[in-house]
C-alpha cells in the first residue's frame, strides 16, 4: 500500500492490518480502538489533542476500512489477538489500552486474555455485556443493513452518535463519520455485530489489576451510564466519569477531555 500515513502489519492467520504511529514524546504508548463501522480516522482528533504527549497506535479493525475482511464468524477474542498481533509488529511489549465502544470490548477481551501487556486501561461509551437481548438486537440491525444497505441506519445512528447541539454546531464531523458508515463492508458489518451480541467480559472485570479509567455521556443510550457504573463497580479500582450533554461518541464530540482521561492513565501507569 503507497499510503505514507498507514503501514500494514499481517496477523497471525493472514489478515492485513492497517495501522498508524501518531509519534509523541515517546513518554507512554497508548493503542486505541475504534468503534463498530468507524476506522483509525475515529481517534484522530483524540490523538491530536494528546499534544504529542504518547505515542498513539491506532488501526483499522479486522472487517473495517483499509484492513482485510474476512469471512466470520468473529469474536472479540479474535478482535483482541488482531491487536497483540499488531503490537508484536510495532515493537510494542505494553501499552495503555482503550476503546470506545465495541473497541472497549475489544480493550476488554485483550485486557483479560493479554493482562500482562495492560499498562492501563481506558474504557468509553462500552460495556461488558450488551443484555439478554443483545444476539436478537444484534441480529436485527445485521439483518437490516443487509436487506437494505447502511443508508437505512443512519438517521438511527447519527442521533444515538452525537448530541442534538453537537450535531448542529458541526456537521462535518457529522458527515465524515457518516461517510465512514456508508463505505462498510455488508458481510463484516453483520459478523461485527453477531460478535457483539455474543460478548460477554463480565467475569473478568474483577481479575483486573492496573489503572482503569471509565467514561461515559449522560445523554448515552446506546451503552448507558448503568453499563458503566456494572464496570466501575466489578474492575478493582477503577474511577467512572459521568460527562454531561455529551452521547456514544465522545472521542469525537469531546476529544480533549477524553485525551485527557488517557494522559492520566499514562501517568498512572508510569507512577
Amino acid at each position: 500500500m503507497n499510503d505514507p500515513l498507514n503501514s500494514i502489519a499481517t496477523t497471525r492467520d493472514g489478515t492485513e492490518i492497517s495501522y498508524r504511529l501518531v509519534k509523541g514524546s515517546g513518554r507512554g504508548r497508548v493503542a486505541l480502538v475504534h468503534s463498530l463501522a468507524m476506522d483509525k480516522t475515529f481517534w484522530e482528533p483524540t490523538a491530536a489533542a494528546l499534544d504529542g504527549f504518547a505515542d498513539a497506535l491506532i488501526y483499522d479493525c479486522r472487517g473495517h476500512g483499509a484492513s482485510g475482511k474476512p469471512a466470520g464468524p468473529y469474536s472479540v477474542e479474535l478482535f483482541a489477538e488482531d491487536l497483540a498481533d499488531l503490537m508484536d509488529h510495532v515493537g510494542w511489549p505494553s501499552a495503555v489500552v482503550a476503546g470506545a465502544s465495541m473497541g472497549g470490548c475489544v480493550a476488554l477481551a485483550f485486557a483479560a486474555g493479554h493482562p500482562q501487556r495492560v499498562e492501563a486501561l481506558g474504557l468509553f461509551d462500552t460495556t461488558a455485556w450488551y443484555g439478554e437481548d443483545a444476539p436478537k438486537a444484534w441480529a436485527e440491525r445485521a439483518d437490516k443493513a443487509l436487506a437494505e444497505g447502511m443508508g437505512a441506519l443512519v438517521g438511527f445512528q447519527k442521533t444515538r452518535w452525537f448530541s442534538d447541539g453537537f450535531r448542529k454546531a458541526n456537521p462535518d464531523v457529522v458527515e465524515k463519520a457518516i461517510g465512514v458508515f456508508l463505505k462498510n463492508d455488508l458481510p463484516a458489518y453483520a459478523a461485527t455485530c453477531a460478535m457483539l451480541g455474543n460478548a460477554d467480559l463480565r467475569a473478568a472485570l474483577p481479575k483486573f489489576a492496573f489503572p482503569c479509567r471509565i467514561a461515559v455521556g449522560t445523554e448515552d443510550y446506546a451503552t448507558p451510564p448503568e453499563m458503566a457504573r456494572y464496570m466501575a463497580e466489578n474492575i478493582p479500582g477503577a474511577s467512572l466519569f459521568i460527562m454531561d450533554d455529551v452521547r456514544h461518541f465522545t472521542p469525537l464530540e469531546v476529544p480533549a477531555t477524553i485525551a485527557g482521561h488517557l494522559k492520566e492513565l499514562v501517568k498512572a501507569a508510569g507512577a
